[in-house]
């Protein structure tokens, strides 16, 4: 299909990436404000053979994908606050065991069913820190409809590349809105596709790596036969309690995103670019930090801001590099203060770290920004 011009929602361009992408498994439960995901594919799946199905509950929802994506499918699903609380065992489960899977969590106000159809940025720490015990997790918060689309597409190639979850974080005001879209012709697409055994099923071993520590997970039902379980387990699938296997297999799930960092981080910079007074945002509330930095300008104060789009693993590289010629520095976000905990944590002086909050359901305006920057 050539590239084509869309006037989009963003949980339709969701939809349109992951298409684009060769999602062929969804399974899902509805919850708003990501409905529309699940409607879209619904549709569009079963005509390209695909499949999509309804599960009782958001746990069996990610556990059908994991099941579907072992089968060897491109596998996703879709949620928002209270069902990504209810996903969080399946994705340590996820990432424990190798298994690539794709989930986007649209967010809305919290706790509990908090604001259900109001918009909020409350699931930045979840994304990171909801499952127990150790393990790694890729988030990406994409801040326009068109993003959306595109960064879709990068989960999927990151989630098949690394054999890891990836979450894309987006909110109730990026889901609903619309813009213009381009959509990209199918074939010019770059899509990564994950590894496949290089040895005979009789010397194969599913969680053996090269020095990439990806390993090489065999379609269920090609003839390998393996072993898969959320229990500590040794290179060849099994339960294992030994210590050196046990601390070989947390080491190298964490190895293998460490040591592809660089395909991971993703950052965006606007303004001054030796301004004394700069801003960290992400998402939709990116959008009105970039309005605050046009509106001081024309003020006569000069500022610049850093976009960070790959939320976790965090760009600490990056963000120092970005705070350390600052006098202040604000986090814009929408709940009551998440991300400024680690931008503080990886900054030369965390002192100079404020926050800029909204989280009343309400989007953020740029004269709130303006208005708490003051007169600096």
């Amino acid at each position: 299909m050539p590239e084509r011009i869309a006037f989009l929602q963003g949980n339709e361009a969701c939809a349109e990436g992951a298409l684009l992408a060769g999602v062929q498994f969804y399974g899902g439960y509805p919850i708003t404000p990501s409905t529309e995901i699940a409607e879209l594919l619904s549709k569009r799946l079963p005509e390209i053979g695909g499949k999509f199905i309804q599960m009782e509950d958001e746990i069996a929802a990610l556990g059908a994908c994991i099941g579907a994506s072992l089968t060897g499918l491109k596998s996703m699903t879709a949620s928002s606050g209270p069902g990504m609380s209810l996903k969080q065992e399946h994705i340590g489960y996820a990432a424990l065991c190798d298994v690539p899977v794709v989930i986007v969590d649209v967010q809305r106000g919290g706790p509990s069913t908090g604001l259900p159809t109001q918009v909020s940025q409350a699931d930045v720490m979840q994304a990171r820190w909801g499952t127990h015990g150790d393990h790694p997790i890729i988030a990406i918060a994409p801040s326009s409809v068109e993003e959306v689309l595109y960064m879709t597409i990068k989960a999927f190639n990151l989630s098949e590349k690394l054999m890891t979850p990836v979450i894309v974080l987006t909110d109730e005001v990026i889901g609903h809105m619309r813009e213009k879209v381009k959509i990209p012709d199918k074939d010019k697409i770059e899509l990564w596709e994950r590894k496949k055994p290089a040895v005979s099923p009789e010397d194969y071993k599913p969680f053996d790596t090269d020095d990439d520590d990806i390993p090489a997970l065999a379609t269920f039902g090609s003839g390998y036969r393996y072993n898969v379980t959320g229990l500590m387990h040794d290179r060849a699938g099994f339960p294992t309690t030994r210590p050196d296997e046990v601390q070989d297999l947390l080491d190298r799930i964490h190895r293998k995103i460490e040591k592809h960092i660089d395909i991971i981080t993703d950052v965006e910079y606007y303004g001054e670019e030796n301004a004394s007074l700069g801003f960290i945002s992400y998402g939709s509330s990116a959008r009105t930090t970039k309005k605050a930095v046009q509106v001081l300008k024309q003020k006569g104060i000069n500022t610049n801001m850093m976009r960070i789009k790959t939320l976790w693993p965090i760009p600490a590289k990056e963000i120092f590099e970005f705070c350390k010629d600052k006098e202040k520095v604000f986090v814009v976000e929408m709940n009551m203060g998440q991300y400024i905990h680690p931008v503080k944590s990886v900054s030369d002086d965390p002192y100079k770290i404020k926050g800029i909050y909204r989280y009343d359901g309400d989007f953020i305006t740029p004269r709130e920004i303006i208005d708490r920057v003051g007169g600096f």
